[in-house]
């Protein structure tokens, strides 16, 4: 699973992602630290909002950024955002208004918005063997599932020694360090797109041709199925275990922690499923078990067999993000990639 590390464009790229993960894991503990400083009891509410706010950014600027992408040499572009990136964090500890929270999430998250997708777009220029690549998702996913459980433990860790605002300061640095990772890699040469094309066609190319691809109408079906499971597990998991339940709080943290293992568990073991089965078979399977897992979980069961279900639809939910970037890779050539991996990100969050 860890062969596509010995590549060392790639092992700069996956050490970024990792750096950055970690880096805005700190920033969402600090920035509910800071909303409850600004609003108290209403804090909850500030959060929601900027959530909301997020996911207004992501599907509706990463189309567009997906198709001005190719008019820019990728590198600086991936670096000119992570920079501004580390320049709004670091604007994040100097607000005294909830509205500059507002103001300056929706800029950092516009900035993510445009930089996620081309830099998953990326890494298929890199590995172009898709074993290869099939491992290197897998390594992503399980790069994400462990930074939902590492990043807590390092922000309570340091908030012991410093004040929330210095999480906002580290975030700030992993960008920095994320933007010359990417610059020491070498990325392959790609003719800069400069035909003139109208605004509204290089907006809208990604998602038209995504929707013109039958594979990824399927995957965008599936897409539904995950955030449907997805948004169980964030809405209800606290109200099953402490509301229907009636456990304590550390509870709820086990059964999240079932889900973030059965993705793990389907991050480690995909590499060599995908060689021995194709990945329609595994897309349905995970989706069929994640309906399945749902279903059971109507009957109210007790708390291990609602573990049980939840490490299935986290196993589900692991399965299908890694058959996304296979189907992309094979979908789109070298040039449209950032237009339909922006079209995938923007598509698959507004299924959320």
């Amino acid at each position: 699973m860890f062969e596509p590390l010995k590549n060392r464009s790639y092992a700069a790229l996956f050490s970024a992602q990792i750096i950055a993960l970690h880096g805005t894991g700190l920033t969402t503990v600090a920035l509910a630290l800071l909303a409850f400083d600004l609003a108290g009891g209403d804090a909850g509410q500030v959060l929601g909002i900027a959530l909301a706010i997020k996911m207004i950014a992501y599907v509706t600027l990463a189309p567009g950024a997906g198709g001005f992408a190719p008019l820019v040499p990728r590198k600086a572009y991936l670096i000119a955002l992570d920079v501004l990136r580390a320049s709004l964090v670091l604007c994040l500890p100097f607000v005294t208004q909830v509205w500059q929270v507002y103001v300056l999430i929706f800029l950092l998250q516009a900035c993510s918005a445009g930089f996620t997708p081309v830099f998953q777009a990326t890494i298929p220029d890199i590995l172009e063997d898709g074993e290869d690549y099939t491992k290197a998702l897998s390594l992503s996913r399980l790069a994400y599932d462990m930074e939902s459980l590492v990043s807590p433990a390092i922000a309570g860790v340091a908030l012991l020694l410093v004040s929330y605002d210095a999480l906002f300061a580290a975030n700030a640095l992993a960008f920095l360090v994320s933007a010359w990772l990417v610059y020491s890699v070498k990325f392959t040469a790609s003719q800069a797109d400069t035909a003139p094309t109208p605004v509204i066609d290089r907006i809208t190319f990604g998602v038209r041709a995504y929707l013109a691809t039958p594979r990824l109408r399927g995957l965008l079906a599936m897409s539904m199925a995950v955030a449907a499971a997805g948004a169980m597990v964030i809405v209800n998991t606290v109200v099953y275990v402490q509301g229907h339940l009636q456990l304590v709080e550390e509870w709820t943290a086990i059964l999240l922690m079932a889900f973030g293992f059965g993705s793990m568990a389907a991050a480690i073991s995909l590499p060599r499923i995908f060689t021995e089965l194709d990945d329609r078979t595994v897309s349905l399977a995970a989706g069929v078990s994640i309906a399945a897992a749902l279903a059971l979980g109507a009957f109210m069961p007790e708390f291990w067999s609602m573990a049980l279900l939840w490490a299935i639809i986290g196993a589900g939910y692991s399965t299908v993000l890694v058959s996304a970037g296979r189907l992309l890779q094979r979908s789109a050539t070298k040039k449209d990639r950032p237009a339909y991996f922006a079209a995938q990100f923007a598509l698959s969050h507004g299924c959320f």
